[in-house]
């Protein structure tokens, strides 16, 4: 069997879930040209958030890590609902992972690494990105993590 992204996924027991509808007046996903943007996607397995509070005081980085990792799914989910299959991916431009800090919290790079593992892993050379990890004091439904994504199509 070739080396696909689906392969990469399974052999890692993962299932792309269907993707999540919005929660507000917001879409999604857009698409510009050969650019697909994803809306912030939080850590939900089943429709539930896995984990919730502030990193450095309710969670440890492990527990973030896995969080970001949840959210790397559900951007997977995002653009497969996008554009049907992704093979379609030329490029993981980047990622942005909002990481919701206790105030003497500084390991956000680390738990975006939950993230960033994770997509390189599953995508191969085309999951190599830029990334900004980025401190904030809460996100959506108390979740701890948030990540989107910018992808290059084919």
């Amino acid at each position: 069997m070739s080396d696909t992204i689906q392969k990469r996924l399974s052999d890692l027991g993962v299932t792309i879930p269907p993707a999540s509808a919005p929660a507000a007046n917001y879409v999604p996903f857009a698409q510009s040209g050969k650019l697909l943007l994803t809306a912030g996607q939080l850590p939900l397995v089943d429709g539930k958030l896995i984990a919730t509070g502030l990193l450095g005081r309710d969670l440890d980085t492990t527990a973030g890590q896995e969080a970001a990792r949840a959210c790397a799914i559900n951007v997977l989910a995002q653009i497969q609902s996008a554009v049907g299959d992704l093979e379609n991916i030329a490029k993981l431009v980047k990622i942005t992972v909002f990481v919701a800090s206790a105030q003497d919290f500084c390991e956000q790079h680390i738990v975006a690494n939950g993230a960033s593992n994770f997509l390189a892993e599953v995508l191969g050379e085309r999951g190599k990105h830029a990334r900004s990890a980025v401190g904030v004091a809460v996100l959506p439904m108390n979740a701890p993590v948030e990540v989107e994504a910018i992808v290059e199509l084919k």
